[in-house]
């Protein structure tokens, strides 16, 4: 988090669930009681933060006795503790989305929580869902989860539960218009509040985003994190609200006296606060901030790690991305010699946490820079790991520890094996790292790695390369080097990334993750691009792999795609339907709970036929009617549902994808409504998003939320069997029938709009009909939610 001038805005405009939704009646039946013994100096400082620096934590509230409530910690990070000691430095968000498990980021976001817990943190500023990395240079790519909505919904939904089960509160971001700490100006009735995919001019570009994309991709993930009674997010629609002076403190309390804020906007503001505070439980004994603080690096603070260093290995481990393997290179199996090659194989010489928040690239790569990272408590450089396999297998092992292509092939000639390593870094725009500004300049390696893995290449026949990455890189020149027998995809590990590799090199587990994100051919090949200018977003819903769909752009390595050492076969696909009823227009977190209804399920037959144990992620893909008015502005599939399990050679299980409502729908901007289209669906089931080895169909009537339910079967007699490929594949023919039903369809209208907000320039809420004046002129458009004067 940067700059977080009013420490609570990410509270006071959050926790929306109403009272009445499950845990949250009580929470807000206290904080009614509580906010009827606070004076409004009391609210205010209650939504109000002291000051940078002017408490422990990044973000600090006053205390206020006469309730018993703290002065309110809130501290970053999405992959740890910062600014502290003796924490765990876990893999990054990026890493957490490629091992598309998702109990791995229950467990991560559950030890999170647990750490901030234990050192008095109130609220960590996490997990990450902005960023969505439409732009692969972009330079917090990294913290996000994945580049599919659906992906990172799933991985803010179970980070959230996890730390939220440990008793901290979780704070979703970035939900913003400008890529700072607050959303821009709103320029037409198709702009809302989020856009954080960009470091260049974030403080004064508008993200300019039509309706149904921001529905569809860019508050989806942001969606499921509130489904999961997320207790605050990054922050509020208007202009320059996040971090302007003039809506807080002592302005704010006259503005109430006044009578230009309305009582109840602070009241409610307040008693949102209180009541996240309540649902945890933190009123009664949670731990207070002692012994540290953030502005002498967190010295003198508990040592709360536990045993989660277990956790940061697996999903470190788990989220290694085997991009090739020819003639099984790997696993290794005890080389009489190995070469090691490289800077990125070693720990920084001057220590791990010498740069500040990690502003270098000096050594092996566990984390981007920026406020999203953590200090190490240590760091398993990969060459200390495999040293110590090496050392048990009896293999020699050389080091070259920099990136001259002189020494490294000077050992690399000699070895049975070279192992060379490669990294790309970026991070956040205050810092800037061999003159790069958050963003990256281009998708090449660091430090010239495309001529040092040349160089291994050229007097080695058996080369493996390492890469640890921010996001995609242009690897074309790598993979024509016949002597590249392999190519790792290490990610951002955090503290154990050398013995997560290690895991993996040498097959004591077989790798099982996929890429969160389109690795392409040529960096022309992605649609987005770091604007220097507002950014119109014009690229819509054509993202990642739905771009290279719809352009029939073959990538390098595809969505969804990995590896394993083992084969898999998928087996008889076949549909149901699980309701029919038109669902609840009531409203709920995440949306009215008719949207959430499930509707139908896909269920298919996994194979391990290797003979190896490994462990494999089916992924689900749904294309909308071809009938559908919207069927030719929509992306030809999209992912919604994964499934991973670890099987035995010659074990098989039956996997059962659950679609609900809103996996089916699509958002209707003129109705202002999620819509389930009448027709056909496509159904694919396989490895990645082109390596699809089951088809079928899935027939529905539908309408208008909560819309109409329908009935269908389906079935696919072919089945296939591949440990993958990188690019397109051809789909198996399959055969599919199916059958309908019509069910009734119920519309929905809009909710009356809420008052006319003259200070801040905004004519009405949602289907507002009064004025169209106020304080500051006439209001410009006639839009559903804000209109700008």
């Amino acid at each position: 988090m940067y700059l977080l001038l009013p420490a609570l805005l990410v509270l006071a405009t959050t926790s929306s669930a109403a009272p009445g939704d499950g845990d949250w009646a009580a929470a807000y039946a206290k904080a009614a009681t509580a906010l009827a013994k606070l004076t409004n100096t009391n609210k205010v400082a209650l939504v109000t933060g002291v000051g940078w620096q002017k408490g422990p934590c990044v973000g600090n509230t006053a205390a206020i006795p006469a309730i018993g409530y703290p002065q309110f910690c809130l501290q970053d990070g999405p992959l740890g503790v910062r600014y502290a000691q003796q924490v765990t430095a876990f893999p990054a968000g990026i890493t957490t989305g490629s091992t598309w498990d998702t109990g791995l980021m229950y467990a991560r976001g559950y030890a999170i929580g647990q750490e901030a817990k234990a050192l008095g943190v109130h609220n960590q500023l996490g997990p990450v869902a902005g960023p969505l990395g439409k732009i692969p240079t972009a330079g917090r790519n990294w913290e996000g989860f994945s580049n599919d909505p659906y992906l990172s919904g799933e991985a803010m939904r179970n980070t959230v539960n996890g730390m939220q089960a440990a008793g901290v509160q979780a704070c979703a971001k970035h939900y913003r218009k400008s890529t700072h700490g607050c959303p821009r100006r709103v320029k037409s009735n198709e702009n809302y509040t989020v856009g954080n995919e960009q470091e260049l001019n974030r403080d004064t570009m508008s993200a300019n985003i039509n309706d149904r994309t921001t529905h569809e991709l860019y508050l989806w993930p942001f969606a499921e994190a509130v489904k999961a009674n997320v207790t605050s997010d990054m922050t509020m629609p208007g202009d320059n609200f996040g971090d302007n002076k003039f809506l807080w403190g002592t302005n704010l309390l006259n503005a109430v006296s006044s009578g230009q804020v309305p009582q109840s906007r602070l009241d409610d503001m307040a008693r949102r606060i209180l009541a996240s505070w309540y649902l945890l439980g933190q009123d009664s004994n949670y731990p207070s901030v002692t012994g540290w603080t953030s502005w002498n690096g967190g010295v003198g603070g508990p040592n709360v790690q536990g045993s989660h260093k277990t956790v940061a290995r697996a999903v470190a481990r788990d989220g290694i991305v085997l991009l090739k393997n020819t003639n099984n290179s790997l696993p290794l199996k005890k080389p009489a010699s190995l070469a090691i090659v490289g800077l990125d194989s070693i720990t920084n010489p001057n220590g791990p946490n010498s740069c500040t928040d990690r502003g270098c690239d000096q050594g092996t790569l566990a984390m981007g820079w920026g406020s999203g990272t953590a200090d190490f408590p240590y760091l398993t450089s990969p060459y200390d790991a495999i040293k110590s396999q090496a050392a048990a297998d009896g293999t020699t092992v050389t080091l070259s520890n920099t990136d001259s292509t002189s020494a490294g092939a000077a050992v690399a000639s000699a070895a049975a094996t070279a192992i060379v390593f490669i990294n790309s870094d970026s991070g956040e725009g205050y810092i800037t790292v061999e003159g790069v500004a958050g963003d990256r300049v281009n998708l090449d390696p660091w430090h010239n790695g495309n001529a040092l893995v040349s160089a291994i290449a050229a007097v080695n026949k058996k080369t493996i390369v390492v890469i640890h990455s921010v996001g995609p890189l242009i690897l074309e020149s790598i993979l024509a080097l016949p002597s590249v027998v392999a190519v790792v995809w290490a990610s951002l590990p955090g503290q154990e990334s050398g013995s997560a590799l290690v895991d993996i090199l040498y097959g004591s587990v077989s790798p099982s993750g996929k890429l969160p994100y389109t690795i392409a051919k040529s960096l022309s090949d992605y649609p987005g691009k770091i604007a220097s200018g507002d950014d119109n977003y014009s690229e819509g819903l054509f993202i990642d792999y739905r771009w290279f769909d719809k352009q029939g752009i073959a990538p390098r390595y595809e969505f969804g795609y990995g590896l394993s050492y083992t084969t898999f076969a998928y087996s008889g696909l076949t549909t149901s339907v699980l309701s029919t009823s038109p669902g609840s227009t009531a409203p709920a977190p995440g949306g009215p709970v008719g949207l959430y209804d499930n509707l139908a399920t896909v269920s298919i037959t996994l194979t391990n036929n290797g003979t190896l144990a490994g462990a494999e992620t089916a992924q689900l893909y749904i294309g909308l009617p071809s009938s559908s008015s919207i069927a030719s502005s929509t992306p030809i599939r999209q992912l919604r549902g994964f499934k991973k399990i670890t099987l035995q050679p010659t074990a098989s299980s039956t996997l059962t994808f659950t679609l609900r409502r809103k996996d089916l729908s699509y958002w209707d901007s003129a109705a202002q409504s999620w819509v389930l289209p009448s027709g056909t669906f496509n159904v694919w089931v396989g490895a990645s998003s082109r390596d699809l080895r089951l088809t079928g169909s899935l027939t529905l009537t539908g309408g208008t939320l909560p819309g109409g339910g329908g009935s269908s079967t389906s079935t696919s007699s072919t089945s296939s069997t591949s440990s993958g490929g990188g690019g397109s594949t051809t789909t198996p023919k399959t055969t599919s029938t199916s059958t309908s039903t019509t069910s009734s369809v119920v519309t929905t209208t809009s909710s009356a709009p809420g008052a006319q907000q003259t200070l801040y320039g905004q004519c009405g809420g949602v289907g507002w009909t009064g004025p169209t004046s106020c304080a500051s002129g006439t209001c410009k458009v006639s839009n559903t939610y804000y209109s700008e004067c």
